[in-house]
């Protein structure tokens, strides 16, 4: 196959060449007044590998002259005027049918680079050339060796991270983290240096630690977008650890406790809760069961007790365990104890108030300055100092009402009454007593009395 493709070859340039000459022949033997010439330059051009591009030749005055395209590097001509020469099905020629001439590359590949010349067959030979770059976006190898368990290693042990990349041009590789944090890189003399990147192909990390767990990106560019990213998760195989958040808790009877453990193992544990008798406790209107995580290789632990009782004071264990080994923290429980409330009512402080009397004797003395005015008529009519007496007294023991809000004594409240009452003022301050304007309104009334009794008396006889 390949001799046939060689002859094929062969003819297609012999054929190529005896044209040319043709053309050159009949060119010699005719007289223009102007050569050829090429109104602008070949351009240089960048493609991104499976785009499309096209060199455009413009030239006047081509007259019998004829455009040939031809690769520059192998010397293999692709086109004659209008007429394909090589077998590509992914190049083609244009003419507008007056002086521009079009190569169109299709779909182009890498092996498409390199320099293309268009040719006019003048003697001597009028040619232009232009240039063609294809860019390869960067692209990331699946690497055997970084697939497998190099990115596996139990705590303190090594990890080595390959990521090979291809592109043109050639990219560059970094590495960083997935979560943003710090590259640690530790040296034989337990160095530490933190690093946001790091460039290579190969990441080393020795002596790792579970801190280091997590995901490592490989990020490959080379200036042709998009660059691109390949994730590498490193795990870290460790043995569980347990710590209780509280180790000492204290509840009341008849109320709900809640524990709280964190653990730390990779690969994934086994958590368990345990009673104070070492069995084991299930999720259950009793004990309500909760484990959440945190992240890749840390949990928490949740345990609440419902309506404590008596019997259920005493210690918890919270446990991990996996294939690495296993740890447990104890958790004690006391009844915390609350004061009593009390049983008894104390009785209530009783509040009295009682309406002042008037002073006897004043009222008296006011009793007599009044009938001393008033004359003997007035005695007679009213019946004497006698009966103002009765009805004075009257209106005193009405005055005497005592006005209480204590409820009704019972036996409980005999010491109490022997207790002295509240101090009842001589004197409210809404009672003047001795004043002249009191004096004046009752010797006032008392003749506006008398007045009518003398009427209702004349109008009966």
């Amino acid at each position: 196959m390949e001799i046939v493709g060689l002859i094929q070859n062969a003819i297609i340039k012999a054929l190529f060449n005896i044209l040319l000459v043709i053309t050159l022949v009949k060119g010699l033997g005719q007289t223009t007044d102007q050569e050829p010439e090429f109104l602008q330059p070949l351009d240089n051009l960048t493609v991104t590998q499976g785009r499309d591009v096209s060199f455009t030749c413009v030239v006047n005055n081509l007259g019998q002259y004829r455009v040939a395209w031809i690769k520059s590097d192998s010397k293999a001509i692709l086109a004659i005027h209008t007429h394909m020469v090589a077998l590509n099905p992914r190049l083609s020629v244009t003419h507008n049918g007056h002086n521009t001439w079009k190569l169109h590359i299709s779909h182009v590949q890498l092996n498409d680079s390199g320099s293309y010349m268009c040719q006019v067959n003048t003697d001597p030979m009028r040619s232009q050339s232009g240039h063609l770059d294809v860019v390869v976006p960067p692209d990331i190898l699946n690497a055997i060796e970084s697939s497998g368990d190099e990115s596996v290693t139990n705590e303190g042990g090594n990890v080595q991270l390959l990521c090979q990349a291809t592109g043109v041009p050639e990219p560059s590789v970094q590495w960083r983290r997935e979560d943003g944090k710090d590259i640690v890189i530790r040296n034989e003399g337990r160095d530490k240096q933190f690093q946001k990147a790091i460039e290579g192909e190969r990441l080393s990390l020795s002596g790792v630690q579970r801190s280091d767990m997590g995901g490592y990106l490989c990020i490959a560019s080379n200036g042709i977008p998009p660059s691109v990213s390949k994730r590498y998760d490193v795990q870290v195989n460790f043995p569980p650890s347990v710590k209780a958040v509280n180790q000492l808790v204290a509840a009341p009877v008849e109320s709900h406790v809640s524990f709280a453990c964190i653990v730390e193992a990779f690969p994934k544990p086994l958590n368990t809760w345990f009673s104070r008798e070492d069995s084991k406790l299930y999720h259950g209107e009793k004990y309500h069961i909760i484990e959440s995580m945190i992240n890749s290789f840390t949990w928490q632990m949740n345990l609440t007790v419902r309506n404590l009782q008596k019997g259920d004071f005493g210690q918890y264990v919270c446990s991990s365990e996996n294939a690495l080994g296993k740890s447990d923290a104890p958790i004690r429980l006391q009844e915390l104890l609350l004061p009593k409330k009390p049983t008894t009512t104390p009785t209530p402080y009783i509040f009295t108030t009682i309406k002042p009397q008037r002073n006897r004797n004043k009222q008296q003395h006011n009793h007599q300055h009044k009938t001393q005015h008033e004359g003997k008529g007035t005695k007679d009519i009213i019946g004497g100092p006698n009966q103002i007496q009765t009805i004075r007294e009257t209106e005193t023991n009405a005055a005497s009402e005592v006005m209480t809000q204590a409820p009704v004594k019972t036996n409980g409240d005999k010491s109490r009454n022997n207790q002295p009452s509240s101090i009842i003022p001589s004197r409210p301050p809404w009672v003047v007593l001795g004043s002249n304007n009191s004096a004046k309104l009752q010797v006032s009334f008392l003749k506006y009395f008398s007045v009518l009794v003398i009427i209702s008396q004349a109008l009966m006889a």
